[in-house]
């Protein structure tokens, strides 16, 4: 039976979840699932008011990416199983955050264009150059396809600035591990 994307919902994953730190895998199934699963990111996507969301945010261990910098809907953008192929033109600078890492923010240094090769929700091959905003919420949102964090890219500065807050990550996360642990027993 399919889901029904009203059925499905998704909260964040956040840091240091070892689901962030994993590699990614294919989509094999462009289905009914697959278009429930794409509707429920983009809404927790405009929830948690982000530009781009990827699989593992949300648990899901799949190379799935979606994206809107406007907030306009014809804006919505879905690249499933995507291949940066080439990246290009000047290296800029940008202060980057991450739903996953809520309320940190670093100056995160990526090339102004890549080149994508993907699929769309229903399975049409996709090819297309993108550059700026888009081409940067490609490349960061890509990144935690390949098990890439902000916290990876992050200079020993912006690292020492945010340490407090990924200190209390960190925490939380371990807190939870302990709480789960004990209801185990």
């Amino acid at each position: 039976m399919a889901i029904m994307a009203a059925e499905l919902h998704f909260d964040l994953t956040l840091y240091p979840e070892p689901i962030l730190r994993k590699q990614a895998d294919p989509v094999t199934a462009f289905d009914a699932d697959l278009k429930a699963t794409i509707a429920a990111m983009f809404e927790r996507m405009v929830a948690s008011k982000g530009v781009g969301l990827a699989a593992p945010q949300v648990g899901l261990k799949l190379r799935i990416l979606v994206l809107n910098p406007t907030g306009e809907k014809a804006d919505d953008l879905v690249l499933v199983n995507p291949t940066i192929t080439a990246r290009g033109g000047p290296d800029t600078m940008f202060d980057e955050g991450c739903l996953s890492f809520p309320g940190i923010y670093a100056e995160i240094k990526r090339p102004d264009r890549c080149t994508v090769t993907a699929f769309d929700g229903d399975g049409n091959k996709i090819e297309r150059e993108f550059d700026g905003f888009v081409s940067r919420i490609i490349q960061h949102e890509y990144d935690h396809l390949e098990g890439v964090l902000l916290v990876d890219r992050m200079s020993p500065a912006d690292k020492l600035k945010n340490r407090a807050a990924l200190d209390e990550l960190v925490g939380a996360y371990l807190s939870k591990q302990k709480k789960q642990s004990a209801a185990q027993r």
